[in-house]
């Protein structure tokens, strides 16, 4: 069905439409009501659901699925109306009649929509409040990338589907306000304002401020805010009074008059102000059924007045829609303030299967197929019916480019440098390289690749520098660029990620995003990267500069328990290379694992400490060139050993440095010692699970640089918190001691801070001689 023809409607196609409506608010509260009421719980632990929250969405989910919803359309689900979700696709023939009795049961339908988990089609996985929301703005702009500079995709809207409370999230403003947000008009944001939130009825949702903040970010702004009988009343005579009264009454008395009485209704409606007799004149022309329907009749629940507002959108410009609805709407517990997590009893269900026409005992008919709403739901299944796009593979990746770095370098600088190699070396791989940045392009050494691959805009802009023989930095903004740039906000940066790395799920094309931030800020843009990789987004984060080698910035600026977040974030590898060579390997290695089913995100922790590269003894020999690359990527290599060692030094990033000084030195007084340079102490951790039968990872890493012949005590020192290599001494049993960073740092020379947080060569003697003694 197309545009115009979806507005071409009658009152019977009304009708059917709400008999839709009711099944599938019948089907989402059955959904909730079996998990809890239904099911064996040998635990007797709450299930939970959100019937009520449901039911506040059922008339805006089935005016846009059964009218307007098109086959290259995506929509974001508020968390809370998964059921409404299922019951739809139910009805549509995407879920099995089997998934209906397993909402939150181990396999079954998720709390939650999951793009990975659940059985039925799902667009975007959400949950972690605001961030399901936001992901449909990425969404718009990766779909634009990918079509910009990939390969033509169907464009279509997307639609968010937001809670009222959801805009409480600092995230949803960030992302709003992003200047580049304002030209995707295929954004559709619909809220749903209940007024509730989990706990209360929220006093000052001042709806008018929050349209406000929309139109100036450059959002068409449309109100749904009464259905027709309440537009009706409004035309009579005193119903300019009753909107005055209802307009300007607060949330909490408007909720409360949704559980009076019709009796009640006319005591409270007309209120004591100066159009109070003439309210009580209208309301007494009208019967208790109409009065008691009159106040519940909101903007959210009618459909043709959200028919209306689904047509009446721009595609120029985002469009988010304000639709006023009743939690618990068509439910016992409507508009109740405590009504969020609250459960229908048997009762209950009982009374609402009477009223919509179904069974308790058999609640999960669909409609006869020749029937009006059977054959409805058989014309948008077939409307929106799409099939999983072939997948198109990453070109090959180099493993190895082959440039051996000398002299002074920084791991940071690596970064840039293997971009640029890239292009030339495997120019088709890294046409589908996309970088993101927060502002921080030219300090986070992406300038060279800026200046090669341009910046991504979705409209060609004029380079005004581009004649300035001292601007070193070419901002080149074209659709055909391969980096974005962002304002300071690394939510943003890490949801846009998430998309990018899922393009290879949604329209066959994948991409190697790689994200760049300062690493002091990758604990602030946590969550939404996790739950992107929990969606199924595939990218490369990038931490730099990092940790107290950041001397002299200070605290403020210097990471401590960074390098744990890849050992602990499921779905990713972790990389802290000490050298530029192994920032190479390990970037490629990390690269050939994105964009494919089964792979994987990786965090690369960079420093901008310079390093003597020699240090680094990168074998000639070509064979042995390849094992110590082998050994990189699975987590470790070994850069001395000797028979007489009586101590290991384990070292990661920054303070290989120190620890081959603090081996020269103990050399010096007759005590020999191994160094390990550790690369990932997360794939490292694995390697141990699997030896222990936890794991499927291969475990021969672990043979290599930790054998049980060369077993000694053993120091470990990295910059950062102590406990991200403290497991390694469990690999051989053998004593130890952790140094790292454990207080807030301070601004001053590397020596002093090093010596002041004890990371430093004297500080890693001590340790080995503690342990030799």
């Amino acid at each position: 069905m197309t545009r115009a023809e979806s507005t071409a409607t009658t009152s019977t196609e009304f009708g059917v439409l709400r008999e839709i409506e009711q099944n599938v608010l019948w089907l989402s509260s059955a959904l909730v009501h079996h998990a809890n009421r239904v099911r064996p719980n040998p635990s007797g632990l709450k299930v939970g659901g959100h019937q009520a929250s449901c039911a506040s969405m059922v008339s805006i989910m089935t005016a846009l699925w059964f009218r307007h919803l098109r086959r290259q359309d995506r929509v974001s689900v508020k968390p809370h109306a998964s059921p409404v979700l299922h019951g739809i696709n139910y009805l549509l023939g995407e879920l099995d009649e089997s998934y209906l009795t397993t909402l939150r049961e181990f396999g079954g339908l998720q709390s939650y929509p999951s793009r990975t988990k659940d059985p039925d089609p799902v667009d975007y996985s959400t949950g972690s409040v605001g961030i399901g929301a936001t992901a449909t703005i990425w969404g718009a702009l990766a779909r634009r990338y990918v079509d910009s500079n990939v390969a033509p995709v169907d464009s279509g809207r997307q639609y968010a589907l937001v809670g009222d409370a959801e805009l409480d999230e600092g995230a949803v403003w960030e992302a709003i306000l992003d200047p580049g947000t304002a030209e995707l008009g295929e954004l559709v944001w619909i809220v749903d304002l209940n007024r509730q939130s989990l706990d209360r009825v929220v006093p000052n949702i001042a709806a008018g401020r929050l349209a406000g903040m929309f139109d100036a970010a450059g959002w068409q702004v449309l109100t749904l805010k009464y259905g027709q009988l309440l537009e009706s009343l409004f035309a009579r005579a005193g119903g300019d009074a009753l909107r005055e009264r209802i307009d300007s009454m607060p949330n909490p008395e408007y909720q409360r008059l949704l559980r009076c009485s019709a009796e009640q209704l006319r005591e409270r409606l007309p209120g004591r102000g100066a159009g109070a007799d003439r309210i009580a004149a209208l309301i007494d022309e009208i019967d208790d059924q109409t009065l008691a329907a009159a106040i519940r009749n909101l903007g959210g629940h009618d459909l043709e007045a959200l028919d209306g507002a689904l047509s009446s959108i721009e595609d120029h410009r985002p469009t988010v829609i304000f639709a006023y609805t009743v939690k618990g709407y068509g439910l016992p517990t409507q508009g109740h303030p405590q009504n969020h997590s609250s459960l229908l009893t048997t009762e209950q269900m009982q009374e609402l299967a009477d009223r919509i026409g179904t069974d308790l005992e058999h609640p999960w008919q669909r409609f006869a197929e020749d029937s009006e709403a059977g054959l409805l739901c058989a014309r948008t299944s077939a409307r929106l019916r799409r099939e999983n796009p072939p997948l198109t593979e990453v070109p090959e990746l180099p493993a190895d480019i082959g440039r051996t770095p000398s002299g002074v370098a920084t791991t940071q600088a690596a970064l840039g440098r293997v971009l640029l190699d890239l292009t030339r070396e495997a120019p088709e791989a890294a046409g589908r390289i996309v970088t993101v940045s927060p502002d921080v392009s030219s300090t986070t050494n992406l300038g060279g690749w800026v200046n090669k691959a341009g910046v991504w805009s979705a409209a060609e802009r004029v380079n005004w520098f581009a004649d300035d023989a001292e601007t070193i930095l070419h901002w080149r903004e074209r659709p055909g660029g391969q980096h974005v740039e962002l304002g300071i906000a690394e939510t943003n940066l890490v949801g846009l990620l998430g998309e990018l790395g899922a393009t290879w799920s949604r329209w066959g094309q994948p991409l190697l995003p790689i994200g760049v931030m300062y690493d002091p800020f990758v604990e602030r843009a946590l969550e939404p990267w996790s739950f992107g990789i929990y969606a199924g987004g595939q990218s490369i984060l990038i931490g730099t500069p990092s940790g107290v080698t950041l001397a002299p910035e200070g605290g403020a600026h210097q990471s401590i328990t960074t390098p744990s977040i890849g050992v602990e974030q499921p779905g990713c590898v972790t990389y802290e290379p000490a050298f530029a060579i192994d920032v190479e390997w390990s970037l490629l290695a990390s690269l050939a694992l994105l964009g494919k089913p089964g792979g994987s995100s990786a965090y690369l922790r960079l420093s901008t400490r310079p390093v003597e590269q020699s240090l680094a003894a990168v074998p000639t020999d070509p064979a042995a060139r390849e094992r110590r690359r082998k050994q990189v990527v699975a987590g470790g290599y070994v850069l001395r050993r000797s028979p007489e060692a009586r101590v290991t030094i384990a070292s990661m990033g920054a303070t290989m440095t120190e620890a081959l000084a603090a081996a020269d030195r103990l050399r010096q007084i007759g005590i020999e010692a191994d160094v390990v340079c550790v690369t990932s102490p997360g794939l490292l951790f694995e390697a141990l699970r699997a030896r222990q039968g936890r794991s499927e990872h291969p475990s021969w890493i672990l043979d290599q640089i930790f054998p049980a012949s060369a077993a000694k005590p053993l120091v470990t020192v990295l910059d950062g918190h102590p406990h991200t290599l403290a497991f390694l001494a469990t690999i051989n049993q053998v004593p130890s001691r952790t140094l790292g960073v454990t207080g807030f740092g301070q601004s001053g020379s590397l020596e002093d801070v090093y010596r002041h947080h004890g990371i430093d060569t004297d500080s890693i003697i001590h340790a080995a001689l503690d342990l030799v003694d």
